[in-house]
């Protein structure tokens, strides 16, 4: 029975640590593109939804009429969902489109997002696209000019590099920054050599206006642009990586106030994996696709801390049983520790392939009290009730944040 479940358990991991290692290596090898032609320039509608964000709303706002398209070619429109703040306001005073919305009972993200979606493909029909960016954030100034290159090749649905702003002494923030940089930047960046989907992750999406009339946004779980992205696929209209555009969200500086917002990644994904596993699976079967398989792999793949914690724990339990004397245990035993280098390789390999600063190196020391304060919140998953409402992550001061004047925050 012991080697039964170490071969199982070698089985699971073992795909999912190469799984990750030979992401890292493709994603070596891939360029970015460096110009961006397109023989027609499309208008957008860039769209920040906002619940009570008077802390950054200001500097996100900057950051996207300082876009360099056409001014003419691009309104910001700010939905301000459910707001008890200075957020609509501010917006307005910054030069933005403000659409209030007041709804206690349909909250969240997901309900935010189909409302203004129904309401301005409605009332301006000529938009060529929409983006989504996040209220804590800013955008790079290429953004629409490499989105608007992007569906002129014909993509229905775009997502940029989705990463955080760096924060030099927050080692919460810091190591989210690494998780970002591995999972939103350099996963997909192999993916697309494939041209597999690369997954909506909430913030800097782009569609074509008609994959939001074809495909109206109709999810509002927890993870609500993780499962639109997966309803795309499954309705043929896969998630292309552009690299070439970037989003900087500021994340909590402290470890206490990214309790809620790592609830909601963590607890939100597990009803998504249940509701979408078998159609990824049947969509495979029917179109000989390894689009959705791949969907699915990246779908339930562990968390990293969670799977190297794993391996290094099953590592340790294998070297005790080598040391009492079970018979097999050392090949076992070489096998996991060979599980645990690649792990670490993978990590290394997809920052170079990032070109991540030396800061993120540095990050990697944290990464053990990340993994106690994981498994600490875990344990307050177990006492508590589980909520599938959306729950606001705390907010902090600029100065807090930044450390300096300005504002900043995370939703």
């Amino acid at each position: 029975m012991i080697a039964l479940f170490e071969i199982v358990s070698l089985s699971i991991a073992g795909f999912f640590v190469v799984y990750l290692m030979a992401l890292s290596i493709l994603a070596l090898f891939v360029r970015p593109k460096r110009a961006f032609p397109a023989r027609t320039r499309r208008r957008f509608a860039v769209v920040v939804p906002a619940h009570n964000e008077e802390l950054s709303i200001g500097r996100t706002l900057a950051s996207l009429l300082a876009i360099d398209y056409p001014k003419e070619l691009f309104d910001v429109i700010v939905v301000a969902d459910n707001c008890t703040d200075a957020t609509a306001s501010i917006a307005r005073n910054a030069g933005a489109v403000v659409r209030e919305r007041t709804d206690a009972v349909l909250r969240g993200k997901g309900y935010a997002l189909r409302w203004c979606f129904d309401e301005i493909l409605r009332s301006e029909p000529g938009y060529g696209g929409v983006v989504v960016i996040d209220a804590d954030s800013v955008a790079s100034a290429n953004f629409l000019t490499v989105m608007n290159h992007y569906l002129e090749q014909g993509a229905g649905a775009l997502q940029c590099s989705d990463m955080v702003a760096p924060l030099p002494g927050a080692w919460s923030s810091e190591v989210t920054r690494l998780g970002f940089t591995l999972y939103n930047h350099v996963r997909p960046l192999a993916r697309s050599l494939f041209g597999f989907s690369a997954g909506l992750r909430g913030n800097g999406m782009c569609f074509a206006a008609d994959t939001l009339r074809h495909h109206p946004w109709n999810t509002y779980s927890l993870n609500e642009d993780l499962e639109y992205g997966l309803v795309l696929l499954l309705g043929g209209v896969p998630i292309v990586f552009a690299p070439e555009a970037l989003v900087l969200a500021t994340m909590p500086a402290t470890a206490a106030n990214a309790e809620s917002q790592r609830s909601r990644w963590e607890r939100g994904r597990f009803p998504v994996i249940r509701r979408y596993t078998w159609p990824l699976l049947a969509a495979s079967a029917r179109t000989f696709s390894l689009r959705p398989l791949d969907a699915l792999v990246d779908l339930v793949i562990p968390p990293f801390v969670n799977l190297i914690g794993g391996v290094l724990l099953l590592t340790v339990t294998t070297a005790v049983l080598a040391v009492t004397g079970y018979s097999g245990a050392f090949l076992f035993l070489i096998l996991w520790e060979i599980l645990l280098v690649l792990g670490i390789a993978h990590v290394l390999v997809g920052l170079i392939a990032a070109r991540a600063d030396r800061e993120l190196y540095r990050t990697l020391l944290s990464i053990p009290r990340y993994a106690v304060w994981k498994l600490l919140l875990y344990m307050k998953f177990v006492r508590r009730r589980p909520s599938t409402e959306w729950v606001r992550t705390t907010r902090e001061r600029a100065d807090a944040a930044e450390g300096r004047d300005g504002p900043a925050g995370k939703s």
